[in-house]
């Protein structure tokens, strides 16, 4: 049903990933010519296509579980994707930033943001969504043992 918990989890989770569009991941003090991330101080979804995709999946993918209620296998299923969507992402942003290290100074100063955080309180949300969709997985199939 849509007024149980991991409903609200699968929201948070979505309002995580789509929180990226707006939230950098870091900021420098100023712009660095040579940086493909920091060329305009900010390094955000917009720096990398990939990160771009991943990070929309997966948030599209814990909007469309929250309607997966009647099929909870199905919402299961899609909410692992969103998860392994999530993780491709945090990885290749965290990569992406490593390469750049060799064009970044070391006086420029880079600070992350609040974006940085985001991926991971995704995967928080996503998991206890996943063990709650379990746990009413397990309930109904007893239920059904019982009639």
């Amino acid at each position: 049903m849509i007024q149980r918990i991991q409903t609200v989890f699968l929201f948070l989770a979505a309002a995580c990933a789509f929180g990226l569009f707006g939230l950098p991941f870091a900021t420098s003090e100023a712009q660095i010519a040579n940086s493909t991330n920091f060329s305009d101080s900010i390094y955000n979804l917009n720096d990398h296509v990939a990160l771009l995709i991943l990070f929309a999946a997966a948030g599209l993918l814990s909007l469309v579980s929250i309607f997966l209620f009647n099929n909870r296998k199905t919402q299961l299923l899609v909410g692992r994707f969103s998860i392994i969507a999530n993780v491709i992402g945090l990885i290749l942003a965290v990569v992406l930033f490593m390469n750049d290290q060799g064009n970044i100074l070391d006086a420029t100063k880079i600070e992350d943001g609040i974006g940085a955080y985001l991926p991971f309180l995704f995967l928080v949300f996503a998991i206890l969504a996943q063990r709650y969709i379990t746990k009413d997985e397990k309930l109904v199939s007893s239920m059904d043992r019982l009639r």
